[in-house]
């Protein structure tokens, strides 16, 4: 990914995919069932806006986040 700055809308659209969960939770729908949800649907949309290789670098990028305790909040060796 490159080092640009982020679209103006970003803080928006982040407010509406939160609101969004907790309208799930409060509909007691599982974690992971809306985790994967979100992540099929972002999948979906990536696919219609971004060349193959954009997704590749993404998901690596997401991946060394998890790996790196970033997610979490926590360094990892």
């Amino acid at each position: 990914m490159t080092d640009e700055q982020p679209p103006e809308d970003l803080s928006h659209a982040g407010a509406v995919v939160d609101k969004a969960i907790e309208y799930m939770i409060g509909q007691n729908i599982g974690a992971l069932s809306i985790a994967s949800a979100l992540l099929g649907g972002a999948m979906a949309l990536l696919a219609r806006s971004v060349a193959d290789e954009a997704i590749v670098q993404i998901l690596n990028n997401a991946i060394e986040s998890v790996r790196s305790g970033e997610l979490r909040g926590v360094d990892r060796p």
